[in-house]
């Protein structure tokens, strides 16, 4: 075998440990999450509405790297569930708000243990866990100033 057949075996190639890993952290949040009601999409939106709130579904869609007709049904689930509420501006009725409920801001006190109890899961301590973000940074396009 040479070094180029090498360079074209599965378990060499970047693409394939980023796609098994990001399936694997699905699972490592899904029973971290469950007691709080959430899918690790909707932690994710509940995550950028924690940060902002109200926003509008385009820049919600634009902060979660998501399609407008993607979170769409996310944000309605989050609604049915009394976490969100969703209006539709009264200065242009095409552009829906999304804001936090009374219930989806006292969900964040809940939250804010799920980042030790995901960094437990793995064995990885805060500054493992930045360093692991700042490398995926290239292929995330995103900036990496924010926290994990």
């Amino acid at each position: 075998m040479t070094a180029t057949d090498d360079l074209l075996k599965l378990d060499n190639q970047l693409c394939f440990a980023i796609v098994t890993a990001a399936r694997n952290v699905v699972s490592i949040y899904r029973p971290v999450l469950e007691p709080l009601g959430l899918t690790h999409p909707q932690y994710l939106v509940m995550l950028a509405l924690w940060e902002e709130s109200p926003r509008t579904l385009r820049d919600l869609a634009d902060e979660l790297a998501m399609e407008p007709a993607t979170l769409s049904p996310l944000v309605k689930r989050l609604e049915a569930h009394g976490r969100v509420r969703r209006t539709r501006r009264t200065d242009d009725e095409r552009v829906l708000a999304i804001a936090l409920t009374d219930e989806g801001q006292t969900l964040r006190t809940q939250a804010l243990d799920v980042p030790a109890q995901v960094m437990a899961r793995v064995g990885l301590d805060v500054d493992d866990v930045i360093r692991l973000r700042d490398g995926l940074a290239p292929f995330a396009g995103r900036r990496t100033e924010r926290g994990s």
